[in-house]
């Protein structure tokens, strides 16, 4: 069984811990039956909170049958890979939310998926991928029973909340790879290049999960007045959203910040093969030119060493002296006109 806790409330107490789905469908059935009889002043309310990790294709059709979840909702929940949003069936709500998760280890983003179906006396929270949140997210509700007492939209807050503040530590450690990446520009660190496409894919994952959230929030708005939400949830809620609006600036000036970054490392790379260039061609230039220093006295002494029996600057005195001194005086007038044009 993929179940990863299971509980029934009652006025917000845990009542009961049911060891499968179909013991869950019984209690529940029971408790709504008992509270349906009870006088309207006297009625409590009942919630079943069903915690699910990467559940068979079979448990999820049992909890749509059971639940009546819409086929449509059943078949993006089977598939899973999933953008955030929030649809309305009837009188369920199916949400998904992308959880995430920074690495310290390897200076990653994991970006998780949960889908949430919340009715009328149930909330089922199916996970595709790990995460604590929603477990910390029970252990505040079951401290805060008031939000378990709102039902299902209670529960779907704390989800909201809980996985939006864990985007704020990512951020963290997503700025603290950035500044990491300025330095190691400046220092002509040979990796660079690659971490910075690496960063910039973890940073538009990350906004790929956050951005649609937004557009969820405020359809789920939309249906306050008509479902006659909590007063006070509509105001934790807003705050939320607030907290959204924040990490969707931060994430928006990393990108732009990554952009900066990438142009400035194609500056730098350029500029340091330029540089190259021309130490080069400075080098080539020296070496020219002493090539040619050593090549003018090399031709003269290779003319008078080819010892051809008629030729006659071999008889004449000075000959010699003469072409050690053409020679120099060659290598000399090279070496002047180089060393004006600042090749030496």
């Amino acid at each position: 069984m993929s179940i990863v806790e299971n509980a029934i409330y009652r006025n917000g107490q845990r009542i009961e811990t049911p060891s499968s789905l179909q013991e869950t469908y019984r209690l529940l059935l029971k408790l709504d039956e008992e509270c349906a009889s009870a006088p309207d002043d006297q009625r409590e309310s009942v919630l079943a909170w069903i915690g699910l990790y990467r559940p068979s294709v079979d448990e999820v059709k049992s909890l749509a049958e059971h639940f009546e979840l819409h086929e449509l909702a059943v078949e993006d929940t089977i598939q899973a890979h999933q953008r955030p949003k929030i649809e309305r069936y009837g009188d369920t709500l199916f949400t998904v939310l992308r959880p995430a998760v920074y690495n310290d280890h390897d200076e990653t983003v994991d970006i998780g998926e949960i889908h949430i179906f919340t009715g009328p006396n149930f909330v089922i929270t199916i996970r595709h991928s790990e995460s604590r949140g929603v477990s910390h997210v029970r252990k505040r509700v079951e401290r805060e029973s008031e939000l378990l007492r709102m039902g299902g939209d209670g529960v779907l807050y704390a989800l909201f909340d809980q996985i939006v503040d864990d985007y704020f530590p990512v951020l963290d450690g997503l700025e603290t790879d950035i500044d990491e990446i300025e330095d190691s520009l400046f220092a002509g660190e040979s990796h660079v290049s690659q971490r910075i496409y690496e960063l910039a894919r973890e940073v538009n994952d990350f906004h790929r999960g956050v951005s649609p959230l937004n557009t969820v929030m405020n359809q789920y708005f939309a249906g306050f007045q008509k479902y006659n939400t909590n007063e006070e949830l509509q105001h934790r809620m807003r705050d939320v959203l607030d907290h959204v609006i924040i990490v969707n600036n931060k994430l928006e000036s990393m990108r732009s910040s990554l952009a900066d970054a990438m142009t400035l490392d194609s500056t730098l790379t350029t500029a340091r093969q330029n540089e190259a260039a021309m130490e080069q061609n400075e080098q080539m230039k020296r070496i020219s030119s002493w090539a040619a220093i050593l090549f003018a006295p090399s031709i003269v002494g290779s003319i008078y060493g080819m010892n051809f029996a008629h030729m006659p600057e071999l008889e004449w005195q000075y000959g010699y002296p003469i072409a050690l001194g053409l020679m120099l005086g060659v290598g000399v007038v090279l070496y002047v006109i180089f060393k004006a044009k600042k090749w030496l």
